[in-house]
C-alpha cells in the first residue's frame, strides 16, 4: 500500500525530471518501481516551484521521519539515484521509501513494502530543509 497519492504535491521541476526518468529506455526500471512512479506522476497535484508550500517533501528536502511508529527519529534527504547513499541518509526517490515520501505534507505517513514484503511506514515529523523554501528553484 502506497501513500495517498491523490494528496501528494510535486513541483513542476520534480515532475519533469521524474517523467524523464520514467520514459528513459536506459533506466529500465523494474515494474515495482515504474508502476508506483507512473501512478505518482499521473495523480500528483503539480505546482510551480516558487509556489510550493514549505511543508511539502520535495526533491533534496532534508526531513525527519519516524519509522514504523518507533520512538526514534531518522534524518534523511530525498535524492536522485546517482546521489543515493542510504547509510549516510541520502535515500533515492526511486526506492520504495523514497517514492512513498515524495510529495507528502508534514505529519503525513508514507506506506510501502520492504524487499521482504513487510509493511513499512514513515511519518514526516519535520522538514529541516526544503530547497524551494530557501529560494532554490533549480536543484
Amino acid at each position: 500500500m502506497n501513500a495517498h497519492i491523490s494528496e501528494r504535491v510535486l513541483t513542476e521541476l520534480d515532475h519533469t525530471r521524474l517523467s524523464k526518468i520514467a520514459r528513459s529506455p536506459s533506466s529500465l526500471l523494474p515494474d515495482t518501481v515504474l508502476d508506483p512512479l507512473q501512478d505518482l506522476l499521473i495523480d500528483a497535484h503539480i505546482v510551480r516551484s516558487r509556489e510550493v508550500r514549505d511543508d511539502i517533501v520535495t526533491m533534496y528536502s532534508q526531513i525527519e521521519v519516524r519509522l514504523n511508529e518507533s520512538q526514534e527519529l531518522s534524518k534523511i534527504a530525498l535524492c536522485y539515484p546517482d546521489d543515493a547513499e542510504p547509510t549516510s541518509g541520502f535515500v533515492s526517490v526511486l526506492s520504495p521509501m523514497g517514492l512513498a515520501l515524495l510529495g507528502l505534507t508534514l505529519g503525513q505517513t508514507a506506506h510501502w513494502k520492504s524487499p521482504t514484503g513487510a509493511a513499512m511506514t514513515a511519518t514526516v515529523e519535520g522538514i529541516l530543509f526544503q530547497p524551494e523554501a530557501t529560494g532554490d528553484y533549480v536543484t
